[in-house]
């Protein structure tokens, strides 16, 4: 993975002494997003040193990993993962877990940067979406990622969320 720079930001690859700037800001960003998808009371349950523990285990796994921080002035304000497919039925290989960005770094093109940061161009590729969460969609389907019809119900911090899956 290159490291890239747009405008003052800079889209690197994630690095282990990142973990604890990660769940920081993985705890705020989960704040942000998911304010209406859960309850108040689950989102003040979210740990930033508890997401700083799951970073460390991220930053040791293998190359089929690619996890990329995007930074602003030495500070991270976004990331995004892929990996090896994690469902039995999964429609392609590689699996898009994530990307987050702090909500006044939106349409910036710094999200663009960090999906093509951890996905290859045209790369075969599924993810799955909140399904109450529609600020997302464009964002996937500008990148050829379309609803395929599947859905599930996940947990996410002992609530539920109905997710519905993306691929290309």
């Amino acid at each position: 993975m290159a490291t890239e720079t747009h405008a003052d930001v800079l889209v690197r690859p994630v690095r282990d002494v990142d973990a604890e700037a990660l769940g920081r800001v993985h705890a705020k960003v989960w704040h942000e997003t998911y304010d209406q998808l859960i309850s108040t009371a689950t989102l003040e349950n979210v740990s930033p040193r508890r997401l700083a523990e799951l970073w460390t285990h991220y930053t040791a796994q293998g190359p089929e990993y690619r996890m990329a921080a995007a930074l602003v002035d030495g500070e991270i304000i976004g990331f995004a993962g892929s990996g090896p497919a994690r469902d039995a039925d999964a429609p392609a290989a590689r699996e898009l877990y994530f990307v987050y960005l702090l909500d006044s770094w939106h349409r910036k093109g710094i999200g663009r940067a960090l999906f093509d940061a951890v996905v290859d161009d045209g790369e075969p590729l599924y993810l799955w979406l909140a399904e109450r969460y529609p600020g997302a969609r464009d964002f996937y389907e500008k990148r050829d990622l379309r609803l395929d019809g599947a859905r599930r119900d996940e947990p996410f911090l002992g609530e539920t969320l109905t997710e519905v899956r993306y691929s290309r």
